[in-house]
């Protein structure tokens, strides 16, 4: 069983030692890529379009926990929100 992506509003936390920046996900991605193929052979992916993906483990960077992680919502979710409409690149009105 997975643990869930947060969404825009949200973010991972570590129960054990309160991380909220740095984890290990392990995950399986179902894609359909367009790869560019040079004539030398080198390729490259071009385009990905996920077609599926689960998280299979998220463990925390700082204590090593894979069963102590969480969804939160983000404190500044609403704030990120509104600041994103504004016409100003620093934010400020």
């Amino acid at each position: 069983m997975g643990i869930a992506m947060p969404g825009d509003n949200e973010r991972w936390r570590c129960t054990g030692c309160g991380n909220l920046t740095r984890f290990d996900v392990t995950r399986t991605v179902r894609s359909q890529d367009f790869v560019h193929q040079e004539l030398s052979g080198a390729g490259a992916v071009e385009e990905r379009t996920v077609l599926s993906e689960t998280v299979e483990r998220v463990k925390c960077r700082w204590c090593g926990a894979t069963d102590s992680v969480e969804i939160v919502p983000r404190p500044d979710a609403d704030k990120s929100v509104s600041d994103s409409s504004a016409e100003s690149p620093t934010g400020r009105a």
